[in-house]
């Protein structure tokens, strides 16, 4: 039975509560200078905030979402990535969870464009993206646990470039889905879209090329 509140883009933020940080801060970490100040987009219930403070360092927040906002312990902002403008910069600025594969150009352009508009001269702004590879192996019930919380792929839909699946979560005999569609980017398009927000690739950040980092132009 799902319950509890959604976001507006479907994410159930009573499973968002349960999902451990993973290896995500430590990729940060280790990408940046210690106690390097970090802007957090899309930063949702805080997974990834809290062990980034944990770990050093000052952080703001930023998700559009209060009902997310609200378990977040940090400075935060309630905002759309695309209309985020806080008038300072950070030496990082993390965009997570994918956002970048969004299935939409003109989203994935105002996405960067806002992280290029925060980051220092030097500074990096680290990207977690689906490489090109991931969208061939997705498969039906493919997943696994996540702390406490199962996860599985349910209805796995190819059309072109782009893949749409529903998410389902399953815990304590609660069950949560999810839809969503992403875009599937090679290094040429990866390459452009960072042109055109004024970055440029710098290196990856881990050995399966899941996370990159990325300096002003």
């Amino acid at each position: 039975m799902e319950q509890g509140a959604f976001t507006a883009d479907g994410c159930p933020v009573e499973v968002y509560r349960l999902l451990p940080p993973g290896d995500e801060p430590g990729v940060v970490h280790a990408a940046i200078p210690d106690g390097a100040p970090i802007l957090e987009l899309g930063c949702g219930v805080g997974r990834v905030t809290h062990a980034l403070l944990d770990l050093g360092h000052q952080v703001v927040a930023v998700d559009e979402s209060p009902e997310m906002l609200a378990y977040v312990r940090a400075d935060k902002v309630c905002s759309k990535i695309e209309e985020l403008r806080l008038g300072r910069v950070f030496d990082a600025v993390l965009l997570g969870s994918h956002l970048v594969n969004t299935a939409s150009v003109v989203d994935r352009e105002a996405f960067l464009s806002t992280a290029r508009a925060h980051v220092t001269p030097g500074g990096r702004v680290l990207v977690e993206w689906h490489p090109p590879e991931w969208f061939e192996s997705v498969r039906e019930a493919q997943g696994g646990r996540l702390g406490e919380v199962d996860v599985r792929l349910e209805r796995v839909v190819r059309d072109g470039d782009l893949l749409s699946a529903v998410v389902r979560y399953s815990v304590a005999g609660g069950s949560w889905s999810q839809p969503f569609t992403c875009r599937r980017l090679d290094s040429e398009a990866l390459n452009a879209a960072l042109t055109r927000a004024g970055l440029v690739f710098e290196r990856w950040c881990t050995d399966d090329r899941t996370w990159f980092s990325a300096t002003s132009a």
